[in-house]
């Protein structure tokens, strides 16, 4: 159907929050692996499966939504949207935080969105834009603690009264990857691109309804660092591609 190969869900471990904090910290500092590096593999495999799976047989002349929140999250989706806009689509940004708000990275992103001329807006705009074909949501990822307050609820809602598929990036905002438990409001997504491996409440009772179909992204986490940090075996996972449909 997208053309990504399959990989069953037993096959691969799925990490708690507090492992993927420490996956992103072991890369970061043990094996400098940057996170800009992260960022930019984690958003051409959202914009990938948007492509494929929602924008097919091309994605040119499409309508494309991203909602991007001021963290890594955030990120990734603006990373998304260059590479959208790079495709031929007309990409649509929405910002849950002012510009200064933004952590380094994620406004390093966020400056070359705005450098491409991109239309970025923030999310009380969202009812004025023209309706998408589709939502990419990076407002919020595993560092959810609580339901999704001010800005971010606001954009969440507004994604919610939106007749387009959503693809969230790492896990649908409102979603708490810890436990599972999907808070008001949360984005209910066609599809989700989770990184590095599966989070565990992703496969919570309740949760899949939000989640939608599941892909995994490779985001160049190495095996020894899976056994060193987390002491856990992760054989060659993306062996038959980068990004894999978790069926």
């Amino acid at each position: 159907m997208d053309g990504f190969p399959t990989i069953t869900a037993d096959a691969i471990p799925w990490l708690t929050t507090s492992q993927m904090v420490e996956v992103d910290r072991a890369m970061i500092e043990d094996y400098r692996i940057d996170l800009t590096r992260m960022m930019e593999n984690a958003g051409r495999a959202l914009a990938l499966v948007a492509s494929r799976r929602l924008l097919d047989p091309s994605p040119v002349g499409a309508r494309v939504l991203v909602v991007a929140g001021p963290g890594g999250n955030g990120g990734g989706a603006l990373v998304a949207a260059r590479r959208l806009h790079g495709w031929g689509v007309d990409v649509d940004v929405v910002i849950t935080a002012a510009r200064e708000r933004f952590a380094e990275v994620p406004g390093r992103q966020l400056e070359i969105v705005e450098r491409l001329a991109l239309d970025v807006r923030r999310e009380t705009d969202i009812a004025d834009l023209e309706e998408p074909d589709l939502v990419l949501d990076g407002v919020i990822g595993y560092s959810l603690h609580g339901a999704p307050r001010d800005a971010a609820a606001l954009a969440i809602a507004a994604m919610g009264r939106i007749d387009a598929p959503v693809v969230s990036l790492d896990v649908p905002s409102g979603v708490d990857t810890a436990s599972g438990v999907v808070h008001d409001p949360a984005v209910r997504a066609t599809a989700t691109v989770t990184l590095a491996l599966p989070k565990q409440g992703l496969r919570a009772r309740g949760a899949a309804a939000y989640v939608g179909d599941l892909y995994l992204a490779d985001i160049g986490v190495p095996p020894e660092l899976y056994r060193r940090s987390l002491g856990i075996d992760v054989g060659p996972v993306f062996a038959a591609g980068d990004v894999l449909r978790v069926g």
